[in-house]
């Protein structure tokens, strides 16, 4: 892969972190049994060298999306040394290539994209990071790794993968248990892969049987609509995984219409209605797997310290990592104290 100039003139690639490593190995005053200390500075808190970040993402016609928006405005107003440059975001991929341009066109000297489509968006990524302008690729990622200097985002095989797991413990000493899944869109590559997370999982438990899988919206009226149908056809099951917390609001109203408790619901994503519910102990809903939107938070973090030209704080390299897989972690009774400042309504 070719490699791509960055503003402060060296390479993103492994180039960069050779030279450096040479360059501390040349000036270090330790012993030659000794591993040479990283001096290179990590971003901290105290302000720094002023830093302009472009901030382009999809329409936040979803509570999770406009998470996202508020994750990265809120984390940039704790910097004094940051200006957010933010786009009013969009779903059709021209009019969001159109303001990531006009981004580059004010030379901001970080981008943080979150594409509505990462096919779609990849030729922009390239532009950008070819005008010297690194870009920290948030969730859905681009089609080449040369239209970002970092990825950041879920883990959406992870997250059906914990999902899988917990459900399976809840049922693991019962005979013949039986699962259902209320995923999401299916021509999105990201239901696909929760889909097979949650089937590998369930594969460590030979006593539980998925018997039935519908697709909803990620909406609320698709979930109350796709719940209801799962419901009429399956009289008997004992847990239910839902993809989507919004969706999960449609159908928690499908199962008290239906007035059935006979078994446990997981949602998805980590809405904070899911884990009032949660905490409440009130309703067939006794978990969540996170897809946290605190990583636009983070994005703004890596932009900054790209920006700055810093590493980052607890990590011996120079530069920050290609890229980052967020953790999917299960949020239940037991831990939700914990998570619920971090649920997005």
């Amino acid at each position: 892969m070719p490699e791509i100039t960055s503003r402060r003139g060296l390479l993103f690639g492994t180039a960069a972190v050779s030279a450096g490593v040479l360059l501390a190995g040349c000036t270090s005053n330790e012993s030659d049994d000794e591993p040479a200390s990283n001096d290179q500075p990590a971003a901290d808190d105290k302000p720094g060298k002023q830093v302009t970040i472009g901030f382009a993402g999809p329409q936040a016609d979803h509570g999770w999306l406009n998470a996202i928006n508020d994750n990265a405005k809120s984390r940039a107003k704790k910097y004094k040394d940051v200006t957010l440059e933010i786009t009013e975001g969009s779903n059709d991929t021209a009019q969001q290539i159109g303001q990531i341009e006009t981004l580059i066109n004010k030379k901001v000297d970080v981008l943080v994209v979150l594409p509505a489509d990462g096919k779609a968006l990849t030729q922009v990524g390239l532009q950008a990071m070819r005008a010297g302008i690194p870009v920290v690729n948030l969730d859905r990622i681009f089609n080449s790794p040369q239209a970002y200097r970092c990825w950041i985002g879920g883990d959406n095989y992870g997250m059906g993968l914990n999902a899988g797991h917990y459900i399976g413990e809840q049922l693991k000493d019962k005979k013949g248990a039986r699962v259902i899944e209320l995923a999401g869109l299916d021509n999105l590559e990201l239901t696909k892969q929760r889909t097979q997370g949650f089937d590998a999982a369930l594969k460590n438990y030979p006593n539980i049987k998925k018997v039935a899988r519908q697709a909803a919206e990620f909406t609320v009226e698709s979930g109350q609509a796709k719940m209801s149908q799962l419901l009429q056809a399956q009289s008997n099951f004992d847990a239910l995984w839902n993809h989507d917390d919004d969706q999960g609001v449609g159908a928690l109203r499908a199962i008290e219409q239906a007035g059935r408790d006979d078994f446990l619901m997981v949602g998805g994503a980590g809405a904070l209605s899911a884990m009032q519910a949660i905490e409440s102990d009130n309703s067939v809903l006794k978990a969540t797997v996170l897809y946290p939107p605190t990583m636009a938070a983070s994005a703004i973090d890596l932009a900054r310290a790209l920006g700055q030209s810093k590493g980052i704080g607890g990590l011996a390299e120079f530069e920050i990592p290609s890229s980052l897989t967020l953790y999917s972690a299960v949020v239940d009774k037991e831990n939700v104290k914990t998570y619920l400042p971090t649920g997005f309504k």
